[in-house]
Order: structure tokens, then sequence, then C-alpha cells
């Protein structure tokens, strides 16, 4: 079994102490079939362009790589190919930057056709830039004879070539994938079942949740990318209605730029969902950044505001937290209308997530009676953008409206103008 040593270069300005890295990219790599030999933090005080590493650090971690008879070297930041190249040389050893490891995990893990295309365009366009680490013939010259090229066609450059074929030919399957997957949307659409996507940063338990929900038996286990390919299953809501629940592949901080492009078909099914459910590791030391980081990748996406604002965060592992956490978990999610603390595990918390679910894909309505002032112009116009205004009387006490709107939309107007709950007339609407 392949020796494997992992380093995370610890940068002096960085948040923390570097071991919460360490121990993801530990995790990270443990999901290959290699041999954890040792892990380390590596304080950087600036990266050195042509190492990244110190010389003196890169001397001292050569003898002591050799001593080990490590293999393979993940560095757990992103590496020029210049750096990875010259730390192969000093180490004498494969090295693996973060976005390497990543790639070399979808590989291992994509199952659909889909997904093998989509981890070999993203390999490959990470290659392009690192040809110069993978060839030493760069000043051979290839002869004029044949279609290869012309007389004195450096190596290189028809490597490069060929790769640039091979990814416009990659592209072209990956645009049928694609057209595909819009007419499964649009027969979806015709049934009509609304789609609701799981998200979240990776090993949050997005699995383990759609097995619960759906009664499936998708892989969900302690490991980091668990899941890779996108699984759809049908699940009944509390009133007996469907929704077709969608697993994606879970993110992680740092996500290559490759596989954020290469894996956009893949992660269309968010982008079309009519409701996006964020499942959150609330054990994870670093939980806090791991939202903040799957909110980037969303954004990255092209996912708009407005539906990241209204997503559901699923609070999840309550079964892991001490009491106390738990407790402060669970007070924390009352008082937020998005949040739902939850175990998916023991079933915790599913009942009322469930139902949230269908008041957000068939929202109960209600007309309210809000009284507002002369001078209250900006939540008169708020309540007209974002509702149904059944009547309006003007008089010298001020605005008197009644007003169609969900339970949410009342939040909203509530939190953004201050109104007081206790002021207002609320009357049920029967389903419509």
């Amino acid at each position: 079994m392949t020796r494997v040593r992992v380093l995370h270069p610890h940068l002096r300005e960085a948040a923390g102490d570097g071991r919460a890295a360490l121990a993801e990219a530990m995790s990270l790599t443990a999901a290959l079939d290699f041999e954890l030999s040792d892990g380390a933090v590596v304080p950087v005080a600036a990266p050195n362009p042509a190492t990244f590493l110190g010389p003196g650090k890169v001397a001292e971690l050569a003898e002591s790589i050799a001593e080990a008879e490590d293999e393979v070297i993940v560095v757990n930041t992103t590496l020029s190919p210049v750096q990875q190249r010259n730390l192969e040389r000093a180490w004498k050893a494969k090295v693996l930057d973060r976005t390497g490891l990543i790639l070399e995990i979808f590989g291992e893990r994509a199952q659909t056709r889909e997904g093998v295309l989509q981890v070999e365009l993203a390999h490959l366009t990470y290659q392009k830039s690192r040809l110069v680490r993978s060839w030493t013939h760069l000043e051979r010259q290839r002869g004029g004879g044949g279609f290869m090229g012309g007389p004195g066609e450096r190596q290189i450059e028809s490597d490069r070539r060929q790769i640039d074929e091979r990814i416009t030919r990659l592209r072209r399957q990956l645009e049928k994938v694609v057209r595909t997957r819009a007419l499964h949307r649009a027969k979806r659409k015709k049934v009509p079942d609304p789609v609701v996507a799981l998200v979240g940063y990776t090993n949050a338990g997005k699995s383990t949740l759609f097995n619960r929900l759906a009664g499936a038996s998708v892989m969900a286990e302690d490991m980091l990318f668990a899941t890779l390919d996108p699984t759809m299953r049908q699940i009944r809501l509390p009133s007996g209605r469907r929704a077709i629940l969608s697993d994606t592949v879970g993110f992680v901080s740092d996500l290559p730029i490759q596989l954020i492009a290469a894996f956009r078909a893949t992660l269309e099914e968010v982008l079309e969902a009519d409701l996006v459910v964020h499942v959150r590791d609330m054990t994870h030391a670093e939980t806090e950044s791991h939202k903040a980081d799957v909110l980037e990748v969303l954004q990255a996406l092209g996912v708009e505001a407005d539906r990241l604002e209204g997503m559901i965060e699923a609070q999840n592992k309550l079964d892991l937290l001490e009491p106390e956490a738990r407790a402060a978990v669970q007070a924390a999610a009352e008082r937020d209308p998005n949040v739902l603390a939850i175990s998916a595990v023991t079933g915790d918390g599913l009942e009322p997530l469930l139902a949230e679910i269908e008041d957000r894909l068939y929202p109960r309505r209600f007309l309210f009676d809000i009284d507002l002032g002369h001078e209250e112009g900006a939540a008169v116009s708020w309540l007209y953008g974002h509702g149904d205004v059944r009547a309006r009387e003007d008089d010298g006490d001020g605005v008197h409206l009644q007003v169609e709107l969900t339970e949410r939309e009342f939040y909203q107007f509530t939190k953004g103008f201050g109104r007081h709950h206790d002021s207002v007339r609320r009357t049920r609407l029967a389903a419509q």
C-alpha cells in the first residue's frame, strides 16, 4: 500500500492553529486507498515562490520523508506547477496539492457516465497547466511528418494541443448530459413534484438524512465525499403530497475552480430545485466556516441571494452533542424560522423538518389586518410588493391594510420593519 504523509502549511496570518485543517486533509487522504504514515502542521511565515515552504523546512522534511520511505506527500494548499515540481525533486516523492487530492478522490468515486466525464474534464483542465511538471523532455522537438503538427513542434505543445482536443470532446459530451437532464426536469415539472435539494459540507450527514427521509440505501459512511453522483428519490410529505429529494456532492473549503466548472451539470439540480436544505454538522469545530464555504460555492454556482436567504438550515448530529451544547443548539433553532435542529441518525427533529419542507413547498396563507402610520411608506410598499393587498383604507390615524401573506413573508415583514405580532390580526385562509 502506498505510504502517504500529509502536511498542512499554516500561514502566520491564518486563523486558528491549523490542526482542524490538517485533520480534514488527513480525512480526505484516508478516503483514498493509502497508508497514512504521518501528518503535521508546518508553520509558514510567507509562501516561498519556489517551494511554498522555506528552504530549511524543505531540506528537513526531505530527510524525514526518505527515512520513512513515504511515496506520496499531500500538501494541503494550492501549489503552483513550479512549486509542485521543485518539491517533488527535493523530496524524491510524488506531491499532491489540495486540488490534486480532491480530483483523485472524485476520480475514484465517480460511478455514472456523467460523473466520470466531469472528473476527466476537471483532471485535464488541472493537468494542462502542469505539463511542465509532467514532461522532462521540454526541448525535444517532433518532426514534421504526419498530422500531429508542423516542423519543429515541441513535445509539450503537442501534449497541450491533444489535451485541448480532449477537453473540447468532453465538453460536447457533457452538453448532451445537460440537455438530457433538462428533458428529465421538464418531465418532472409535468408531474409536477417539487424538488428539494440537500446541500452541505462534505460529511455533514446529507446521505444519512436522505436515507432517513427517502428510505433509500445511498452510501452513507463517516467519510469525506462518500456521495459523488447525484441521487434522487420520491418522498411523502405529512399531508400525503409528494416531493423529489436530491442528494448532492458535498462541498469543501477551497473547492477547486475546475470542479465548480466541471460539476456544474450535476449541481444544476441545486439551481433548479424548488427548495434547498443546507445540512450542517453541529459537532464540528469549524461548522461556522463550513457554512460560509457552502454559501460561497452556492453563490459561485449562481444561486440567487433571496434563495440563499430562504434556505432551510438543518443543524444535524444532535445525538453526538453534549446535553448542554445540544440544548443551546435547539434553543437557537427555535428563535430562527429558517433553522431546525435534527439528528438524521436517531430521527429527532425530522417530523418538524418535513412539515417545514411542506410549508415552504405548499405555503399556508393568511389574511393579515395591519395598521401602519402615514410615515411608514416603505412598509406599505413592501407589503404591496410581496403580498396580495385585498383592501386598503386611509384615514387620519394612518393606513389600514388587509393583505394576504405566507407565515414566512409575515416574518420577513416583522423582521424588516420592527412590527409586533400582537398588534396584527390574522385569519387562516383555506388551502388552494
